[in-house]
C-alpha cells in the first residue's frame, strides 16, 4: 500500500507553515472583534493593554518568528547557500561567469532573501490594511440626493 504523508514532501516545514498561518489567523481575528465592538464605546485601561500585548505578539511573530523559520527552513533542510547557484530550466539562467550565457550570478541564498522580503510586505500590507480598517469602523458615508439642473435636491414630498 502507497501512503502518501503531505508533510514530509521535501520542501515543506511545518514549522514555518504552522507559524504562517497562526500568525495570519491572528491578525485577521482582529475583523470579528471590531464588528461586534461599538466604534463610539472608549476603550478601558485593562482592554488597552490587553490589546496593545496582544498586537506586539502578533507583530513579533509576522516580523521575527515566520522570517526566521523560512531562513531555518532554507539554510537546513533545502540547502540554500551562496555557493549553490541557480541554472532555472534548461539552464536559461546559467552565469555567463560559469559558462551560460545569463549576465547575473544568482545564487539560492539571495532567492531565500527576496521570499523573505516578500513575506515581510505580506505582512506590512495585512497590519496597513487592517489598522486602516479598525480606524474606519463605523464611518458612515451620506448618500447624495439627486439634485436639479439648478443644484437643488430632488427630494419627493409624501
Amino acid at each position: 500500500m502507497l501512503s502518501i504523508d503531505i508533510l514530509r514532501w521535501p520542501g515543506v516545514n511545518q514549522a514555518f507553515l504552522f507559524s504562517f498561518v497562526v500568525t495570519t489567523a491572528m491578525s485577521l481575528v482582529v475583523i470579528p472583534i471590531g464588528q461586534r465592538r461599538k466604534f463610539d464605546r472608549k476603550a478601558t485601561w485593562g482592554e488597552a493593554m490587553l490589546g496593545s500585548a496582544y498586537i506586539f505578539l502578533v507583530l513579533f511573530l509576522a516580523f521575527g518568528v515566520v522570517p526566521h523559520q523560512f531562513i531555518d527552513h532554507a539554510d537546513k533542510e533545502l540547502g540554500w547557500r551562496k555557493d549553490k547557484l541557480v541554472y532555472g530550466p534548461f539552464n536559461i539562467l546559467k552565469s555567463d561567469t560559469v559558462g551560460g550565457s545569463f549576465p547575473i550570478t544568482i545564487s539560492y541564498e539571495a532567492i531565500r532573501d527576496i521570499i523573505v522580503v516578500v513575506i515581510h510586505v505580506f505582512y506590512i500590507g495585512l497590519m496597513v490594511y487592517l489598522f486602516s480598517w479598525w480606524q474606519k469602523r463605523g464611518v458612515v458615508t451620506a448618500k447624495e440626493v439627486v439634485s436639479s439642473s439648478y443644484g437643488r435636491p430632488l427630494v419627493k414630498k409624501s
